[in-house]
């Protein structure tokens, strides 16, 4: 990934995006080509010097089946938003702007595992389940469902899990524009509904 200087992201941008509520993008490079699939994953910073990216996927799904040639990449996306020169207030000083796209995003490398124990698959089932469940005003638990049920649904997913060796990370957020800038671009996200990109702009901006 190309990653100037002032748009890189340290390490604490990096472990909260990969431990945001989310899918992501899992790309394997096979024998047979290349292979992708959009899964929602839970990070966990705890197993191994980088952490491990824990998911499923259907068992028909050839994927797991296929030995990657290398490593895994997982891309994991941030929040992201068009940004219009018209919120910009050097457009009205010098008219010297242009369009772009603000985003946080992070390339996710590492050895792609598989794992098809029903003990495995019960119990990241369950952290997923209650990652994505939090929020939840009525949260749903995997044993609101008949136990004979589950069980013939686990048999139909199998785990993947990418440990991690490097990651590559950008946020792209308009620090590189004057601080009045900043403001417009804040204000507009705001107004546009998107208050996602708004507050990662609001963050990444530099101090004053």
């Amino acid at each position: 990934m190309y990653i100037p200087t002032h748009f890189a992201a340290d390490d604490t941008t990096v472990r909260e995006l990969l431990s945001r509520r989310q899918a992501a993008d899992l790309i394997t490079v096979t024998d047979q080509g290349m292979l992708a699939t959009f899964l929602p994953l839970v990070f966990d910073p705890d197993e191994g010097e980088h952490g491990v990216l824990r998911g499923h996927v259907a068992r028909n799904n050839d994927q797991w089946r296929q030995r990657p040639i290398g490593e895994a990449l997982v891309i994991v996306h941030g929040p992201d938003a068009y940004i219009t020169p018209s919120w910009y207030a050097s457009k009205s000083e010098h008219g010297r702007v242009v369009p772009t796209w603000n985003y946080l995003t992070a390339h996710v490398y590492g050895e792609l595992r598989t794992h098809d124990n029903p003990e495995w698959l019960d119990a990241h089932v369950r952290g997923l389940t209650a990652l994505q469940e939090s929020a939840e005003q009525a949260p749903w638990s995997v044993d609101d469902a008949p136990a004979a049920f589950v069980a013939g649904q686990l048999r139909a997913i199998v785990g993947v899990e990418v440990v991690i060796n490097r990651v590559e990370a950008k946020v792209k957020m308009s620090q590189n524009r004057p601080p009045a800038d900043v403001d417009g671009v804040v204000a507009g996200l705001r107004a546009r509904g998107d208050a996602d990109t708004a507050a990662a702009v609001q963050s990444a901006r530099r101090p004053a």
